[in-house]
């Protein structure tokens, strides 16, 4: 019978057995078992004690709105904008509907020159659209965000932009990495069958992250894997060894390249539901799906070996591997 949340089960001279549902305790006789089950699916960004909360969907939209900003080097501004765009017309969702013949995330009309019904519901193509036209506004920066937002969009309601731009703010600043290990996604995940590894020396699990990241970031240098496979150069046991992990690098070390870094870090996790993730490493932190996620970014230390501590920290490359099974 399926749990409800409140029930609680009376078991005699035994004890009784509370169970809530959500993140509550079970308890037998006195004994805490912990969590019955797993916390909520949902991501969360908090920088200067501002907090904002999204769904998966939202949060792999979001991702590829700033990643894409990142990858043409526009300012945070300009994701901020972008974001409370979205937000506004779609709420964060590709949408296959809207007003007219409205679609994606920014609601884009075909019929408006914005492309067509397909392109625009390609997010890496509508965010670029978006940023086409956004960059056309003379001094698009100091303008209010609402009046940036309707100078693209020509809304019927051109304040309503404003309603978003708090939390378009803290979104940007974490997923452009200018707020560090903020960006979170509580994620858990089903079992998933074992692959094989193909022809560059990824599994296409891990292949799929790769050709994500290169979508969106453009042709940043990756590495970690081989055709054939690789055998040495990794910890005894590491994901890199199966053909399950990819390295992104980001150097030399450098403020700037920390910052790429963490913009890559933190939009992986926004999208590890969808690429089947397991774990990312970045800068002497740790995420990982799964029983810990909800934990957020951890402290990471490196395996007791030797080697460049730099590399073994992590702090020129961004390592994440993919689930196995």
């Amino acid at each position: 019978m399926p749990m409800k949340r409140g029930l609680i089960v009376a078991l005699g001279s035994v004890g009784a057995l509370a169970l809530v549902i959500g993140g509550a305790v079970a308890w037998v006789g006195g004994q805490d078992f912990g969590p019955l089950l797993p916390p909520p699916e949902q991501c969360e960004a908090t920088v200067n004690e501002s907090t904002v909360v999204l769904d998966l969907e939202q949060a792999e939209s979001a991702a590829i709105i700033v990643g894409i900003a990142v990858r043409r080097g526009l300012p945070g501004r300009a994701a901020t904008i972008a974001l409370a765009t979205a937000y506004q017309e779609s709420g964060l969702r590709n949408v296959e509907h809207g007003d007219r013949d409205s679609l994606g995330l920014f609601q884009q009309r075909p019929s408006q020159g914005w492309g067509t019904e397909q392109q625009v519901q390609d997010p890496h193509y509508a965010a670029g659209k978006f940023y086409d036209a956004l960059v056309k506004i003379k001094n698009y920066q100091s303008l209010p965000v609402t009046v940036a937002a309707d100078r693209v969009q020509r809304s019927a309601f051109p304040n309503a932009y404003a309603d978003h731009e708090g939390d378009a703010r803290v979104l940007a600043s974490a997923l452009t990495g200018n707020s560090k290990a903020v960006f979170s996604c509580t994620v858990n995940p089903d079992e998933v069958p074992v692959q094989s590894v193909g022809k560059n020396g990824l599994t296409p699990r891990a292949d799929a992250v790769r050709r994500d990241l290169l979508a969106t970031f453009g042709k940043v240098p990756t590495g970690g894997y081989a055709p054939g496979g690789v055998q040495s150069g990794h910890m005894e046991g590491s994901a890199h060894y199966e053909g399950r992990a990819v390295d992104v690098f980001v150097r030399p070390i450098s403020a700037a390249n920390t910052t790429k870094g963490w913009a890559m870090a933190q939009y992986l996790v926004a999208r590890a539901d969808l690429l089947k993730i397991r774990t990312i490493i970045f800068s002497d932190k740790i995420w990982t799906a799964g029983g810990r996620s909800d934990s957020g970014w951890r402290d990471y230390t490196p395996p007791a070996r030797s080697g460049d501590s730099k590399i073994l920290r992590h702090l020129d490359h961004v390592h994440v591997d993919v689930l196995e099974d």
